[in-house]
């Protein structure tokens, strides 16, 4: 009964020592709607949580994301964005490799985000048919799904021709990179300290 109350509290805190070194998300696809008025991400697939790889096909998830309005530059040229009325939101389905059902991820982006040109290519640049590719890049900061607050920041890759944008202003994300900053390693043996305490105060009062 002992042992068993022991490691059961140890157990628990296995998953908050895997994420010591912070937590890394992917996401690729979904829709890119450029305007002035912000950057708009809709259901660009989560594809990998650390180091687990959704299976061909399928998805952990979606991450959702939204700037402020443009704060200089242009759209074509590169420029900030900013991080008034900006959003940053990863749903898990579940069902894969422990990766949690529903929100994983609410908060938004703090300070300017940037929006750097890193390319364009093809026939007509800079108009149709040309495509373009953007790095949109910031710090963002809220909640995951433990209750912690935790920053991070994200890297999105994105390609946009430029004759679709005259039609509906859409894009996609190439590749997303998140990380979250999650406790130190101190502070998880401060932690698991006090679990291990707890656990043997628990067994005295059993013993008793």
């Amino acid at each position: 009964m002992r042992r068993a109350l022991v490691l059961a509290v140890l157990a628990l805190a296995l998953p908050i020592a895997a994420w010591a070194n912070g937590i890394d998300i992917y996401n690729h696809g979904g829709t890119i709607a450029l305007a002035d008025s912000g950057i708009v991400s809709t259901n660009s697939h989560l594809y990998q949580f650390n180091q687990h790889v959704a299976p061909k096909g399928n998805a952990f998830g979606f991450v959702n994301f939204g700037t402020g309005a443009l704060s200089s530059g242009t759209i074509w040229t590169g420029g900030t964005f900013s991080d008034v009325g900006s959003y940053f939101n990863v749903t898990g389905t579940g069902g894969f490799k422990g990766v949690p059902k529903g929100a994983i991820f609410t908060g938004a982006f703090v300070g300017p985000v940037m929006w750097t040109l890193v390319s364009q290519s093809g026939n007509g640049c800079p108009n149709a048919p040309c495509l373009y590719s953007f790095t949109l890049s910031g710090n963002i900061s809220g909640q995951l799904w433990t209750g912690n607050t935790v920053n991070g920041s994200t890297t999105q890759s994105i390609t946009a021709y430029y004759g679709q944008w005259q039609r509906d202003g859409k894009g996609d994300v190439h590749l997303g990179n998140t990380h979250f900053v999650t406790p130190e390693p101190g502070t998880l043996g401060l932690l698991g300290i006090g679990l291990v305490g707890m656990a043997g105060a628990v067994r005295r009062k059993l013993s008793a």
